[in-house]
């Protein structure tokens, strides 16, 4: 057995320190933007750290700009987004894994060729289908556009995770008369759950953060997301409100390090097994 050396060791402490300190950099900039007062924003040298801890620039990020009501749109879309996208993707991914044919082949090939259009080549295609479908400018058309974009990334980490699966649980289930359906639901479905929850989370923080599908498809100032709302800090001269615009965006980052910090084990859990055969 390879044992590390003092040196090493120290050495790969030391890369993670950088590592972490590289990764929570933006936040820590970004609350220390949002609590400096206007005079201290405009100067040359920027702090690290405010002279003057204020929190106007929370009030008028509130007051100017419906943050609230921005956030709750956002929440619903990427949470109806998460769910329809996982629900989806489970048996689509068991059919894939479990049942090899030519067409699940094209299937899984077409999947990894979609994550190669970049969003402006399809977004106007997706702007005339959905204007005569009706869906324009609408909750549904934007949750179907996120789950479209989310489930390849979902099929995919799903059906790698069924293929770690034994076959014979499967066998013993169906040995006890349980249909594909209920083997599913009562076998596969529950050893998927980090998977599960690892595709799922990034279904809701690609919903939550985006921004040209809902710029391009939803006008309704009532049905905008967040990402809509924090671009409208920005003037027409491209000059940025730093203080409320960071105020808003450390605000709009609070569920996406909830969601973090809870589903953290099984994220990492639903990572390596969907990443590794047994």
């Amino acid at each position: 057995m390879n044992r590390s050396t003092p040196v090493g060791t120290t050495l790969k402490y030391v890369a993670l320190a950088a590592y972490l300190v590289f990764l929570a950099f933006p936040l820590f900039w970004l609350i220390s933007t949002s609590l400096k007062t206007p005079q201290e924003l405009a100067l040359i040298d920027p702090t690290w750290i405010p002279n003057d801890i204020t929190f106007d620039n929370f009030r008028a990020a509130f007051d100017e700009q419906p943050i609230v009501r921005s956030m709750l749109n956002t929440l619903l879309v990427a949470g109806v987004s998460c769910v329809v996208t996982v629900v989806l993707s489970i048996p689509a991914a068991y059919v894939m894994a479990r049942y090899r044919s030519v067409l699940s082949r094209m299937t899984l090939v077409w999947v990894l060729l979609s994550q190669i259009f970049p969003f402006i080549l399809v977004i106007i295609p997706l702007f005339l289908l959905l204007r005569d479908l009706g869906l324009y400018d609408t909750y549904l058309g934007l949750i179907a556009v996120y789950v479209v974009w989310s489930m390849p990334f979902a099929l995919w980490m799903l059906r790698s995770y069924v293929e770690t699966i034994p076959i014979e649980l499967e066998e013993a289930a169906a040995m006890d008369g349980a249909t594909k359906v209920r083997t599913l639901r009562s076998v596969i479905a529950p050893l998927l759950a980090p998977g599960v929850v690892a595709a799922g989370l990034f279904a809701f923080v690609s919903a939550w953060n985006e921004f040209l599908f809902a710029l391009v498809l939803i006008r309704d100032p009532e049905l905008q997301t967040l990402s809509l709302t924090l671009v409208k800090f920005i003037g027409a001269e491209g000059v940025a409100r730093l203080g409320p615009l960071a105020a808003a965006s450390l605000v709009a980052t609070i569920p996406s390090l909830i969601f973090f910090a809870v589903m953290q084990r099984r994220l990492t859990g639903g990572l390596l097994g969907g990443a590794v055969k047994s």
